[in-house]
């Protein structure tokens, strides 16, 4: 088998929850940057990658690295990369997305354009024809160039693994599965602690919970683009990575897991993207406000993505929600909480400091994961993932 460098994208600052997963993968780390991380591993690895991997945004097939400052620079070092190793003759290639920080290069469309004329140039000789016709299996580039080093991935993925394939439904501002998986992978919770989602929107982070807690992988339920790549990765490796998926699923899984929403018509949605990602029978959903959560046992955990007021005309009933928030919380006996939000005040009004307070670029949108934590349990030795 070949070994490969695969970049993992990320969200930034949940680096090192990435990192972490992949090495539980036993996958070597190479590289962390922000909003990504490199490992070495085979094509075995690039099936198990997708397959897997919870947090990740999609995975890249490392093409080539190389320094460039002016457009004869880049269209040299990216003609000199050995494409013909990766894409056959009737391969369909385009650079899907370009982007630049702090380099003398800078315009994405020129980008794409140079680089898309210098493999036709490299291929045109290998291959020894003119004329691409680019109906075979897909190779999208996405180049990164960071102070004048570009950076080359092919994208084994296709679309992103946000999309588990479960979620037919959305609410307003949901938060994507990525990032909630990777926010509940930040925290201490297990699933024998109870999880409640007061906010739970099309059923994000409880469904995402499940999965985790019935070791479900994310990749299950969705196809891939490599998938075509029958002269790189051979149709075993993607069977052998199914397979050791179904293997470890557990969904016979104790767990409570619970989500309410004030609107009736999304938790409706979210029963039904439960049911599509095959958990349903793991979490109860109920149409409930904030201002009705209570529960009668100790140590669970609360995590949301409350509502943060992006529209000018909900700020106004921020200060009194992010209170009722606090209140709530306050009367659940030795809970932890955590709240994803770009709301500055969060803490003022819920009327305690958070413990730890992380910050978050959920796409552009800089926003904070308040984490507020209770006591362990007695008797047990919790294991604390964040870092």
């Amino acid at each position: 088998m070949n070994t490969y460098e695969l970049i993992a994208p990320c969200h930034f600052g949940l680096e090192a929850v990435l990192k972490k997963e992949i090495l539980d993968l036993g996958y070597e780390i190479s590289q962390v940057e922000d909003g990504r991380v490199t490992f070495i591993g085979d094509d075995e690895a690039i099936c198990r990658g997708n397959v897997f991997l919870r947090t990740a945004e999609r995975v890249l097939l490392k093409a080539g690295s190389f320094h460039a400052e002016t457009f004869e620079e880049l269209f040299q070092g990216t003609m000199a990369i050995d494409w013909e190793a990766f894409i056959p003759e009737d391969g369909k290639f385009w650079v899907a997305k370009a982007s630049s920080i702090k380099s003398r290069l800078f315009s994405p469309s020129d980008i794409q354009s140079v680089m898309k004329k210098a493999m036709v140039e490299r291929l045109k000789k290998y291959y020894g024809i003119a004329w691409f016709p680019e109906h075979g299996a897909s190779f999208p580039l996405r180049v990164f160039i960071y102070k004048d080093t570009v950076t080359i991935g092919i994208d084994t993925s296709g679309d992103s693994l946000h999309k588990r394939g479960y979620r037919i439904l959305a609410s307003k501002a949901p938060i994507t599965e990525t990032l909630a998986a990777a926010l509940l992978l930040l925290t201490p919770w297990n699933r024998d602690r109870i999880l409640v989602d007061p906010f739970c929107g099309s059923g994000t982070f409880p469904i995402e919970a499940a999965m985790i807690a019935a070791k479900m992988a994310p990749g299950m339920n969705r196809s891939f683009l490599s998938e075509d790549w029958k002269h790189l990765i051979k149709r075993k490796c993607w069977y052998e990575a199914m397979d050791e998926a179904n293997d470890q699923m557990d969904t016979g899984a104790k767990v409570d897991i619970q989500g309410y929403d004030i609107d009736g018509a999304i938790v409706k949605a979210a029963r039904q993207n439960a049911a599509a990602a095959g958990v349903d029978h793991m979490i109860h959903f109920q149409q409930r406000p904030v201002s009705a959560l209570s529960h009668p046992k100790k140590y669970g955990f609360m995590i949301s993505n409350p509502p943060y007021g992006e529209r000018i005309e909900e700020k106004e009933n921020l200060p009194a929600l992010y209170r009722e928030i606090g209140e709530r919380f306050r009367e659940l006996d030795a809970w932890s909480m955590y709240l994803i939000t770009s709301y500055e005040e969060a803490e003022k009004y819920i009327g305690r400091k958070a413990d730890k307070n992380r910050k978050i670029y959920n796409g552009m949108l800089k926003t904070y994961f308040y984490q507020f934590m209770g006591p362990k349990p007695p008797g047990r030795k919790l294991e604390n993932k964040g870092n």
